[in-house]
């Protein structure tokens, strides 16, 4: 799959993130307005982990589920916070396919806190204009938790709709070539390789949908009364996503049957016109096998003969020819 358009900001140069085996300090970027904290951890590791135990009181399970690798999406609602698993498609270049990016979220009245187990692109942008632009970073951090999570989450959603785009494309290009004469094993490849990607997508989006509407339900608390209706905006673009993926899962596997008619059709095609040949030839071996026997045969050792004998082997192949053409089958 092609590679993602690069956000246009320019970020401030960042130290490779250390090994968890060798990390002695805490990858912990915060921004911080009006009260209001934005604590970023990229890939945390278990001294990012030690880090937030010592600032934050969060229940042993959630820093358990922040460890694993292999969270579903979910939403778990405490006294005074929730804990958010979420998924999002990334392209991983070294295989060549869409593997999912996760995003653990712990968000309060006054903090959100992102975990982004992968780079995650979109969330990497947010940040770092959070904290090149004071005017942009007070826009965004005066509207409260709930404000801030919404942004992360539909800057998200947003993000998956240029790869969605490039598969529309994919698909549109392997429409326009599977008729081509030349086309052969690549349509096939492609074809298999545009399916395998939109079913890795739709194993990402599937599980977060009945976990978006859950967020809707309990985000409440951390909204204000004009912001409700945002998080409806973050479920309307899921199921737009959803239901990109589901015409893009039914015009590949039309792509497919077409195709399979298409070779069928060409194979049909080859094996009339050897048949064809196969019926045409088969009486001039029969009349050159006879007059081939060792066996005394009418006009032996007479020219005249011969040629008479050619005459009509190939008057027959032309008349055959001219039939076969009449009926549609050469």
């Amino acid at each position: 799959m092609p590679n993602l358009p690069r956000p246009r900001l320019r970020r401030s140069p960042r130290a490779a993130l250390p090994d968890a085996a060798v990390q002695v300090e805490p990858n912990v970027e915060i921004v911080e307005h009006d009260g209001l904290r934005w604590i970023n951890i990229e890939r945390p590791g278990p001294v990012d982990r030690a880090w937030l135990e010592e600032h934050f009181e969060f229940h042993p399970l959630a820093y358990e589920d922040v460890a694993s690798r292999n969270q579903r999406p979910k939403v778990d609602e405490f006294a005074d916070h929730l804990f958010i698993v979420l998924h999002f498609p990334v392209f991983d270049s070294a295989v060549g396919r869409l593997n999912a990016g996760e995003l653990d979220i712990f968000i309060g009245q006054d903090f959100l806190i992102t975990l982004p187990i992968t780079p995650l692109q979109p969330v990497e942008y947010l940040f770092e204009r959070c904290r090149s632009s004071e005017e942009f970073r007070e826009q965004l951090l005066s509207r409260g938790s709930g404000f801030l999570l919404y942004k992360v989450v539909d800057d998200s959603f947003d993000y998956c709709f240029p790869m969605l785009r490039k598969m529309g494309n994919k698909l549109d290009r392997i429409e326009e070539e599977i008729f081509l004469e030349q086309a052969g094993e690549d349509i096939v490849r492609d074809i298999s390789n545009v399916k395998q990607e939109i079913i890795n997508f739709r194993k990402i989006i599937r599980p977060q949908r009945p976990v978006l509407r859950d967020l809707e339900r309990t985000k409440q608390v951390y909204l204000a009364e004009d912001h409700e209706l945002y998080f409806d905006d973050v479920v309307d673009a899921s199921e737009r996503i959803w239901d990109m993926l589901e015409n893009y899962k039914e015009v590949v596997e039309a792509l497919e049957e077409t195709n399979e008619s298409v070779i069928s059709h060409r194979l049909n095609d080859i094996l009339r016109v050897l048949t064809a040949f196969s019926v045409v030839l088969l009486p001039l071996t029969l009349i050159a096998s006879v007059w081939g026997m060792n066996v005394r045969v009418p006009g032996e050792h007479n020219i005249h003969a011969f040629w008479i004998i050619v005459v009509s082997m190939v008057a027959l192949l032309v008349g055959l020819l001219a039939y076969f053409r009449r009926r549609g089958w050469l």
